[in-house]
């Protein structure tokens, strides 16, 4: 059985819950909050939205078994290819834009003409001119990421599922746990996957919400992957139906605008998209078809961080009736013979306002580093509901036994009950150890 086990590892600072920005100066007292456990205990108190184990459905995991096991003797080196697929996966970056190209490359030749001219007046121009620009264009071919595109055939999609199902599932199941956590009433009827490879997050908001899902739409421009992720749903049998209904495996979005889905999803997809304009628009279209959530999920490096931001900027510049933006860097553990880390990014943006359960006279800040324990207190850095970035050591005697307990079996990405002081309240200088 493989199982994932929720882990944090740091990852420096937050852009936020809101927009958070750099540590502020300003100090602030952060006090205790009564009645917020509703008779809850504390390791289950309201602002807990990790889940502490998860496991791969019994079925999918069956049929890539199988998928795997049929496939090994034809693919040589598949768990070497697999993992190779995975550095270059993670060291992937944005493909640098022309604009950007153009300007590194008259910046480089400026620079080498400046060299030049100081050492030598007399110089032969046209002579200096060509070498000048073999210099530019060798240097920008030795610095410059060389971004290609994947296309997946039969071959790549089995070393894909092999390196990517399980830590896909997880980052995918965890994001959606963040509105099924704070969105009790939301159920979903249709579903729309953009780029859905091996249609894990059909699988993912399976889990979630079995009984209200009705359609399901997969959309993943290439054939053998969507021939894949049939396979999966139907346990590697042909023969056998779907381990679940109403899944429907398209190469194309649909066109009508009128057309809408309840959830929206894209995970792993827009960092495949080589141009900034081309993620702005799959953006704006993914909203478009979106009639309550978007779900946007990439991994956890600078680069699938960075692509988030631009995205949430694009839609929160453009539209301003998106009430609730949440983004949280997380890694999941596959505890099997080794150890596979899974850090991943994602942003959840909603067309309504929704009422998270947590009590609002509590700042429910969001823990953005791995809680540290300590003898009778505990360190919390942690993203409050100002935008502003704390480190807040949580005792049993300032902030009450109720609270210290909670931030002690709290994690990263819970949300720990504490009352922040506004300006011309009392202040305190900031709590360190």
């Amino acid at each position: 059985m493989i199982r994932f086990k929720a882990k944090r590892v740091s990852a420096g600072g937050c852009d936020g819950c809101l927009s958070c920005r750099p540590l502020s100066s300003r100090s602030a007292k952060l006090q205790p909050h009564t009645d917020f456990l509703k008779g809850e205990p504390h390791r289950k108190h309201p602002g807990v939205t990790n889940l502490k184990t998860l496991r791969l459905p019994e079925k999918l995991q069956v049929a890539a078994r199988s998928i795997i096991h049929r496939e090994y003797t034809q693919i040589k080196g598949l768990d070497v290819k697999a993992q190779n697929l995975v550095d270059f996966l993670w060291s992937r970056k944005r493909k640098v834009e022309d604009g950007a190209l153009r300007q590194k490359a008259l910046n480089l030749e400026r620079e080498l003409w400046s060299k030049v001219t100081e050492k030598h007046r007399d110089v032969d121009e046209q002579l200096l001119e060509e070498r000048i620009q073999k210099k530019v264009l060798s240097e920008l071919r030795r610095t410059t990421y060389h971004w290609k595109q994947l296309k997946f055939d039969e071959e790549l999609g089995v070393i894909y599922m092999a390196a990517r199902l399980a830590g896909g599932y997880a980052a995918v199941r965890r994001a959606l746990n963040e509105i099924k956590k704070r969105d009790e009433s939301f159920c979903p009827e249709s579903l729309l996957d953009f780029g859905s490879g091996l249609g894990t997050v059909a699988w993912a908001s399976h889990s979630c919400w079995p009984d209200s899902l009705k359609e399901m739409v997969c959309v993943d421009s290439s054939g053998p992957m969507n021939t894949l992720a049939e396979r999966l749903l139907k346990g590697d049998n042909e023969k056998e139906e779907p381990h679940f209904k109403h899944v429907y495996f398209r190469q194309f979005l649909p066109v009508s605008p009128k057309v809408q889905f309840d959830l929206v999803v894209s995970a792993f997809t827009l960092s495949e998209l080589p141009r900034a304009v081309d993620r702005e628009d799959a953006v704006f279209t993914l909203w478009r078809k979106t009639n309550r959530y978007l779900v946007l999920v990439e991994n956890g490096t600078k680069e699938g961080h960075q692509i988030l931001m631009e995205a949430r900027d694009t839609l929160l510049n453009m539209f301003f009736l998106i009430y609730h933006t949440l983004l949280q860097l997380f890694n999941f553990v596959l505890q099997q013979i080794c150890h596979l880390t899974e850090k991943f990014s994602y942003v959840i943006l909603t067309r309504t306002d929704v009422d998270s359960g947590l009590d609002s006279g509590l700042d429910w800040a969001r823990l953005i580093a791995p809680v540290l324990p300590r003898t009778r207190h505990v360190h919390c850095r942690m993203c409050c509901s100002d935008g502003q970035l704390q480190h807040v050591v949580v005792t049993p005697r300032k902030h009450g036994r109720d609270v210290y307990r909670c931030a002690r079996s709290s994690d990263w990405g819970d949300q720990v009950p504490v009352v922040q002081i506004r300006d011309g309240d009392e202040q305190s200088g900031s709590e360190e150890p």
